[in-house]
């Protein structure tokens, strides 16, 4: 028995031996050749007097190392193929013809992300006789029946007798010398709905577009070293792209090169169709945005967005704006929940402005999820905040639709959607705060108020508003003082860490000028629980609250969230986004977007109190210039009477004060002030809601009910102007 289990230890450990030997042999073996592709690259002459000699000359000695090679080297083939694949995904019937297809290794992994049997016939086209025999070859390991590898010259290819729906050029265009013969060729069989992908290396022209843009060493360096190789990196062969087509999704990065330190070679990635098709199919085509500028963030902000939902209640600004179909609508985007909001209003365009470029790239990903993905995904991201596949989800469906600098942002930002969205960014540095001072201030609490449930679940699912607020008040003890009050000494403590300017600013997105409002209005600590008891008396967080639900919670729920997460408007709203563009994204001055067209609402948030009265005097000739007659303009304040409220009226508009926070406001409730102006020299008669605790000069009024389920305030007033 003794001898019996020797020999299976040394049989095993043999075998352990030999298989390591096995793959440190592989490893040498891989290793050896990348190695000899890099010094064919870097140090091989390149012998011939024709091109396809030339490229024989370059690749026969490391075709078959290529792929291994290549897939460290060649970067941005997989985007770039994931981008045409989620344009042409659920189509049949298709033809692609990949034009200096080398290997055949763009058609292993188009595999990824579409199904292949979709294609009718796949043409990989290419010069060298040895990158063409791989290609043969792994087109038969693979059963790929329906691939013909051409070995021919692609400024001569043409399909027979069929229109391609996909031509794509995979680090092939800069080793065309007449690129413009090879691009007008496939342009004659390219399909009309089809699409043109390109991805290769490349440097800038001396004055290019600013994401384009390289340094004069970067653009001789480059060339210099690429042109041994007989690949030209000049900017020639995009220029003549986008002149001959319409560029509908691009991409500008650098990656490293295999054994080689710090170096990073420039690459980009480039889809487009062509020139004056008026299809509106914005599900292929979505709109981009500003591609031409990947905005840079201003050094106040943080790296990453303040906002994860827009901090404004819509319901109640939908009765003040009263939008039409005819509506061009400004708004900042904050957390971009309102601007889909006033979509589903119905706004005829909604512009959204923010200078925090982060602000712009979760508004695309929450407008990109709404028209790409199932409801199911949209509320794992928006709902939940935690999606488990979104890194999978991202590349898939999302990158090939996102701008460049959305690209950047989520790829390095995935994470957040792993414990929670609306757990980061300045919003969830809050959420965490107010999570934290809640279970401390808990152990101060009498037992009763808990009835032996945790505060926090306890109190977001009060079955009703009355169970809310012997929840928030303490009943047994007929006070109306609330559990922070009751906290004393250590919630004011803990308050000093929760006020400061420092973290108002960089978690509350309170900026220096809004903070001095608030303290000009009393005590900011007495401010905040105002506010608060408010809240927690007038609105209820299980059924309707779902500013305050969030907060306390890291998430929503299914009847309590924005409305563009409500399953019926998340599908009338991936309609009408798929349909029009109504819903446009822009990173700059909210001056600046005022300023380049005319508006009939604009929504100002609370942007004025952050302005120096330099600033505000702009905005407010802005505003007269580009709102038109009978348009309103609606804003929030931390001061119940703000001073630029009489500016915006000298600028020729009637302002008049919707509601303060002497009363409960709205399901948010923390401003001091609600203001609307309108433009004179519009309509007649325009009915406006306001609260009675509001300034009502000598206009007509109306009693009318409120709207909001949750509200326990008198009847809103309405003023005739």
């Amino acid at each position: 028995m003794i001898v019996l289990i020797w020999l299976l230890l040394c049989i095993t450990a043999g075998a352990v031996c030999a298989m390591e030997k096995l793959q440190e042999s592989s490893k040498t073996r891989r290793w050896k050749e990348d190695l000899r592709c890099l010094a064919t690259m870097w140090f091989g002459r390149i012998k011939g007097e024709s091109h396809k000699q030339r490229l024989d000359s370059f690749y026969s000695s490391q075709a078959n190392a290529y792929d291994h090679f290549r897939a460290g080297f060649l970067h941005g083939r997989e985007q770039m193929l994931a981008s045409c694949a989620a344009r042409l995904r659920g189509s049949s019937d298709l033809v692609w013809v990949d034009l200096g297809g080398g290997t055949a290794e763009n058609v292993k992994m188009m595999s990824k992300y579409m199904d292949l049997s979709s294609f009718r016939k796949i043409y990989v086209v290419d010069l060298c006789s040895a990158l063409c025999n791989v290609a043969a070859a792994k087109s038969k390991r693979f059963g790929w029946s329906n691939v013909e590898v051409i070995e021919g010259d692609a400024c001569e290819f043409q399909p027979r007798g069929q229109a391609a729906t996909l031509v794509t050029f995979s680090y092939s265009l800069s080793m065309i010398p007449p690129f413009m013969k090879v691009v007008d060729k496939a342009l004659t069989y390219l399909a009309d709905d089809g699409i043109m992908g390109v991805t290769d290396f490349y440097t800038s022209a001396k004055y290019d577009k600013p994401n384009r843009q390289h340094s004069w060493l970067n653009r001789w360096f480059w060339r210099s070293v690429f042109d041994l190789d007989g690949i030209d990196l000049g900017p020639e062969r995009r220029t003549y792209l986008e002149h001959k087509l319409e560029p509908v999704c691009e991409f500008n990065g650098s990656g490293r090169i295999p054994y080689v330190p710090v170096l990073e070679a420039p690459y980009y990635i480039w889809i487009g169709r062509k020139i004056g098709r008026h299809d509106q199919n914005l599900q292929r085509f979505p709109i981009r945005a500003s591609d031409d500028l990947e905005a840079k963030r201003p050094s106040s902000f943080p790296p990453t967005f303040l906002y994860s939902l827009s901090w404004e209640d819509p319901r109640e600004d939908e009765k003040v704006l009263d939008i039409n179909p005819s509506d061009v609508v400004l708004t900042l985007t904050s957390g971009g929940c309102n601007a889909l909001d006033l979509v589903l209003q119905g706004a005829k365009q909604v512009v959204a402005v923010d200078m925090n470029p982060a602000q712009s790239y979760l508004l695309e990903l929450k407008r990109l999820a709404t028209t790409r993905l199932s409801f199911e995904d949209a509320w794992k991201m928006f709902g939940e905040g935690v999606h488990p596949t979104f890194e999978s989800l991202l590349e898939k469906e999302l990158v090939p639709f996102l701008s460049q600098g959305a690209v950047n942002f989520w790829r390095k930002k995935a994470r957040y959607f792993k414990d929670g969205l609306y757990y980061h960014g300045g919003m969830g540095r809050l959420i965490r705060a107010v999570r934290a001072l809640a279970r401390l201030t808990r152990k101060v609490l009498p037992a009763k108020i808990l009835s032996k449930e945790r505060f926090i679940e306890s109190l977001v699912n009060a079955p009703t508003l009355q169970q809310q607020r012997e929840l928030w008040y303490n009943a047994s003890a007929c006070t109306k003082r609330n559990w922070l009050s009751q906290a004393g000494i250590f919630a004011k403590m803990v308050s000093f860490f929760v006020t400061n300017r420092f973290t108002m600013w960089f978690c509350a997105g309170v900026c220096k000028g809004q903070l001095r409002l608030l303290r000009k209005e009393g005590n900011l600590y007495n401010y905040i629980v105002r506010c608060l008891n408010s809240t927690a008396a007038y609105s209820h967080l299980r059924d309707s609250n779902y500013f305050y639900r969030c907060c306390l919670t890291g998430k929503f729920s299914s009847n309590c969230c924005p409305r563009f997460l409500e399953k019926e408007n998340f599908h009338k709203l991936k309609t009408r986004l798929a349909a029009e563009e109504c819903l446009l994204i822009r990173t700059a001055t909210f001056v600046e977007e005022l300023s380049k067209r005319m508006y009939t609402k604009v929504i100002l948030m609370d942007h004025v109190d952050w302005l120096e009265q330099s600033d505000v005097d702009v905005l407010c000739k802005a505003l007269q210039a580009h709102v038109i007659p009978g348009g309103r303009v609606i804003w929030r304040s931390a001061s119940r009477s703000p001073s630029y409220a009489n500016c915006i009226e000298k600028s020729g508009f009637k302002v008049i004060q919707v509601a303060t926070s002497k009363a409960y406001m709205d399901r948010v409730n923390m401003y001091a002030s609600f203001f609307v102006a309108v433009r004179v020299g519009g309509l007649a008669s325009i009915k406006i809601p306001i609260h009675p605790s509001s300034r009502l000069h000598d206009h007509k009024l109306d009693p009318k009910e409120p709207e909001s389920p949750d509200s326990v305030l008198p009847a809103p007033l309405w003023i005739e102007i």
